[in-house]
């Protein structure tokens, strides 16, 4: 009972109630005056326009409390006994880690660009703009943190934590991927139901890898290049592609 408790409290505070504002954050989609295809949301955005100082420390606080849960659910697997080595989250395999996660950011970002854009293109999505910073020395070394972040965050807890956690209650391996994959989608619904749909397939992809090689590393890194490449390649492309906006 305990350990279903601290699922529900490590997710209330990050993940989890992340996925209850994406979910409110779309029914305002949905109910406002435009179509989802003519909409937009910004994924990282300046925090003080007109002060860029201030803007970087702002950038990076907002980033390390992100970040905060994950120490919790390293702080908890520790204590359990299981330690971060239980999710593979240690330096043991590094080349076999890298090429692993190289892989499938080559394989889901190239995948997850084309599910993007036929959502968008059928209107169940909206506008992703993949960044909004201001153009300073800071700007591309705080998208790479982002992207980090969200590596770091999304593997360690819904991939790893997450997954080890419901083995350890006795949840059956198919059912532990489909609410790891559907809660990996629950909080991209703020992008619409392309998001959703698009994440909750990333979800299953990497359930599915973890319980196979019982380790997060490789998710992370995947992770981390899906979304680098994502957020810097918008940066430079943005008003010399016709298709970003």
């Amino acid at each position: 009972m305990l350990l279903r408790w601290e699922i529900i409290a490590v997710f209330a505070v990050s993940l989890g109630a992340s996925g209850v504002y994406a979910f409110v954050s779309l029914i305002g989609s949905l109910t406002a005056r435009h179509p989802l295809a003519s909409q937009s949301v910004t994924l990282n955005g300046s925090q003080a326009p007109g002060r860029p100082l201030l803007d970087l420390f702002l950038q990076l606080v907002s980033l390390a409390s992100a970040a905060a849960p994950v120490v919790l659910a390293c702080y908890l697997l520790a204590r359990s006994g299981d330690g971060v080595a239980s999710i593979g989250l240690d330096r043991t395999q590094p080349r076999r880690d890298f090429l692993r996660g190289a892989a499938l950011a080559a394989l889901i970002g190239g995948s997850g660009l084309g599910l993007y854009f036929i959502a968008y293109k059928s209107g169940i999505a909206l506008n992703v703009v993949a960044e909004n910073e201001p153009n300073v020395w800071w700007r591309y070394p705080v998208l790479v943190l982002s992207a980090l972040q969200n590596g770091l965050l999304e593997e360690v807890l819904v991939t790893g934590y997450l997954l080890v956690r419901l083995r350890r209650l006795g949840v059956r391996p198919v059912n532990a991927i489909a609410i790891s994959a559907t809660l990996r989608g629950s909080y991209h619904l703020y992008q619409g139901f392309g998001g959703f749909a698009g994440n909750a397939i990333m979800g299953v992809i990497f359930a599915t890898l973890f319980l196979r090689w019982r380790r997060a590393t490789p998710m992370i890194i995947a992770h981390t290049l899906i979304d680098a490449v994502a957020f810097i390649g918008y940066a430079l492309l943005v008003g010399h592609v016709s298709w970003l906006m």
